[in-house]
């Protein structure tokens, strides 16, 4: 039998896997909250912006004709529930693909490597991993589901604190799950997979764990676009839905084909190009430094 995909010296304790990857969240959720939260009201708006005004009136909302310190502030909504969400999810993503990386290698990892080849069943083992893990990360969504009302319809709220909004909704906070695994698990595929499949493939590396931090900056760059660009579709539909009042829901069917009809294919991508420019380097950055800093944790905790 051939030997598993991956060899045993990627493997990092569990502890330095938290350690990187809650530093990770915590850092990026500092530096990019406002660029999450203007991605997110441009795929929410429904309508086409055409003038500067309308554009002021879509991303700042009431505080469009505001100071610039008023403006800039107004960025910041539900900056409570996105630090929740923000470091839970990369916690579990990014210290949760290393996990399921490998238990995939040492049940599956030969099966891998004979059906793809050594390399590439290597990369994939890795994107199959992430994609798994994307989808689990729907226990996360209620996090998720009351960041991005704040963040795009503040008036869902109506003054009820997150406890009562728990209690009113109950699984109800958990609406959109189907489209979220739906988005998540190709869009985990291609950001571990791209990831990977650079360090095999452009750098020729056999311990993904040995990236310089340039490398991992490049194959961070790779994973995280290729992840935009593969779940930009869905992604918008989750966010439509996600942003509806709790009493006046919307099936992701029905949001669908009114976007479909309405504004056609392109609707289907709004939103992709701030996120491309803007969100693109919010993943790229927590991506770069995860891989970056588990492996570092990992030879101080090793004492290395």
């Amino acid at each position: 039998m051939s030997p598993p995909v991956a060899s045993k010296v990627e493997k990092e304790t569990n502890f330095a896997r938290l350690l990187g990857s809650g530093s990770a969240g915590i850092s990026e959720l500092a530096v990019f909250h406002p660029v999450d939260t203007i991605a997110k009201r441009l795929m929410s708006n429904e309508s086409k912006v055409n003038t500067v005004a309308k554009f002021n009136a879509v991303i700042f909302k009431d505080k469009a004709n505001a100071s610039f310190g008023k403006k800039f502030v107004s960025l910041f909504p539900g900056l409570g529930y996105a630090a929740g969400y923000k470091v839970l999810q990369r916690i579990y993503k990014y210290g949760g693909q290393p996990i399921a990386r490998d238990y995939l290698t040492q049940h599956y990892g030969s099966n891998f490597e004979k059906a793809f080849g050594k390399k590439t069943g290597k990369a994939l083992l890795a994107s199959t991993a992430g994609s798994l893990i994307g989808i689990g990360e729907i226990v996360l969504l209620p996090l998720d589901v009351l960041k991005i009302k704040r963040q795009t319809n503040p008036e869902a709220f109506r003054g009820r604190g997150v406890i009562k909004i728990v209690r009113d909704e109950g699984f109800g906070l958990y609406r959109g799950w189907g489209w979220t695994a739906a988005r998540n698990a190709p869009g985990s595929f291609a950001l571990f997979g791209g990831s990977a499949f650079t360090k095999e493939y452009l750098f020729g590396l056999q311990d993904y764990n040995k990236a310089s931090w340039f490398q991992n900056f490049i194959a961070s760059i790779a994973g995280s676009s290729a992840s935009l660009i593969v779940s930009a579709p869905l992604d918008v539909i989750k966010t439509r839905i996600q942003n509806k009042n709790f009493d006046n829901p919307e099936s992701g069917i029905r949001i669908l084909t009114k976007m479909f009809r309405n504004e056609g294919i392109p609707a289907f991508f709004k939103g992709l190009v701030p996120k491309l420019l803007m969100t693109g380097p919010k993943l790229t950055f927590s991506f770069w430094l995860a891989q970056t800093l588990i492996p570092a944790f990992d030879n101080i905790i090793a004492g290395r």
